[in-house]
């Protein structure tokens, strides 16, 4: 079988559950993985005999995405923000909608320098190490109450040379001990019990459940905490940045406003839904 007879078929198989321009998007980022070969090279090397060692390969990985497996977890890895960074069932896969509040913090701080920030919830510790790449001189923490995602971050950090501080911590018993910090982001779980029905299964079966629900009872449970925290952490006129379910938007926003912080906004993601809301604390 050649590479492109392999590609046809692997296509054909995963567009009636993916769709047919996610199938091509998943079969090049399959051999760019395999065998480092950009979308060019596929087209290049298609009459090329494909070896045991790909067939192999391939017919394991379409069978796991024919299980709903994400493809990011198949790989190990994740591109976000132009990154490569580990990716595992201890971590959310990134959203491109995390990118776009990475996108907002910088655009909104980009002409500063030394910003300290604290990212809560790092997970993969793709939010850290956009912003510590891209603010300059930045001084970036971030904490996790996952061990497994902690060694993740580090790992990512270490790999991608940013500086970022990763520590084990849980948010509920938190204390900055005295440090202050400029910018504190978090994309926490934020996703009620009762929409579980509605999810898709790659993200219901694999992703880490600790990292995506809260109980419908007390949804915005983590950011009560963090704006609690923010009360001593966050410096004169510092600021917060949330990723959000739109369904509490104006909830969290009046919460936001009751807890002292000033010019907050909901932001719309790329799709028109409310997913962000960022304040600055006045003091």
């Amino acid at each position: 079988m050649t590479i492109e007879q392999l590609t046809r078929t692997l296509r054909n198989r995963l567009s009636p559950l993916y769709g047919e321009g996610e199938a091509r998007s998943m079969v090049n980022l399959i051999f760019h993985h395999l065998k480092g070969w950009s979308f060019t090279d596929l087209i290049i090397n298609g009459g090329v005999e494909a070896s045991p060692r790909i067939l192999e390969k391939c017919d394991e990985i379409l069978r796991r995405l024919l299980s709903h497996e994400p493809l990011q977890y198949i790989l190990g890895e994740a591109y976000f923000y132009g990154m490569a960074l580990e990716v595992n069932r201890a971590t959310l896969v990134p959203r491109p909608e995390t990118a776009e509040l990475c996108d907002i913090i910088i655009d909104e701080n980009k002409n500063h320098t030394d910003l300290r920030v604290l990212d809560v919830g790092t997970g993969s510790g793709a939010i850290a190490i956009a912003l510590a790449r891209n603010l300059p001189y930045s001084q970036v923490t971030a904490i996790d109450i996952s061990q497994e995602a902690v060694a993740t971050a580090q790992r990512n950090s270490a790999k991608l040379k940013a500086n970022v501080q990763i520590e084990l911590q849980d948010i509920f018993t938190y204390s900055p001990n005295g440090e202050s910090f400029d910018i504190i982001v978090s994309n926490p779980p934020y996703i009620d019990e009762s929409e579980k029905s509605a999810m898709e299964r790659n993200v219901l079966d694999y992703e880490p459940h600790t990292a995506l629900f809260v109980p419908d009872s007390n949804p915005l449970i983590y950011y009560s905490r963090i704006l609690e925290v923010a009360q001593e952490a966050l410096s004169q006129n510092g600021a917060i940045y949330f990723e959000i379910n739109p369904r509490h938007a104006q909830e969290l926003a009046m919460l936001c406003r009751h807890e002292n912080f000033s010019d907050v906004e909901i932001v719309r993601d790329s799709h028109g839904k409310e997913r962000f809301i960022k304040g600055r604390l006045k003091r």
